[in-house]
């Protein structure tokens, strides 16, 4: 049990996972924003563009609501398609920031690789073959002798 532990603990502890947690975090965070942005602000320009429709409220009704002595006994059947189309718009938004964000990174990404790529590679040292090294010790002892 206490290698199981140790095992999970490695797991959770890895950076990825650790990285992956913080974006799910962050991911929830953002689409919140999102949300409100779009039906707080986004569907009422929309709606007073249109000629005041509030989109939230767009809905067939399948079925009406059984009512009995005042009461609601059973809801009514709607299809709310003005939200499904607020939803819509949340997506679209989401997806064309998380666009914006990868293609930010891909320049980055790309004008760090351009950068090492114009950074010239330090010359090779040259390589001296066997002859060559005997020729120079042969060459060190004659200057001695001298």
């Amino acid at each position: 049990m206490k290698k199981f532990l140790e095992e999970f603990k490695a797991f959770a502890m890895r950076g990825n996972v650790v990285d992956m947690a913080v974006g799910i975090i962050i991911g929830g965070a953002f689409g919140k924003i999102v949300s409100s942005f779009v039906g707080d602000i986004v569907m009422p320009a929309l709606g007073l563009l249109v000629g005041g429709i509030d989109f939230s409220d767009l809905s067939v009704t399948l079925k009406q609501a059984v009512m009995e002595n005042g009461q609601e006994i059973a809801p009514a059947v709607m299809l709310r398609y003005g939200a499904f189309i607020q939803v819509i718009i949340d997506f679209v938004i989401i997806a064309f920031a998380i666009f914006m964000m990868i293609k930010a990174m891909a320049m980055l990404q790309r004008k760090k690789a351009e950068a090492v790529a114009e950074t010239p590679a330090p010359a090779p040292e040259p390589q001296i073959s066997e002859e060559q090294k005997l020729l120079a010790e042969i060459r060190d002892i004659l200057k001695e002798k001298k």
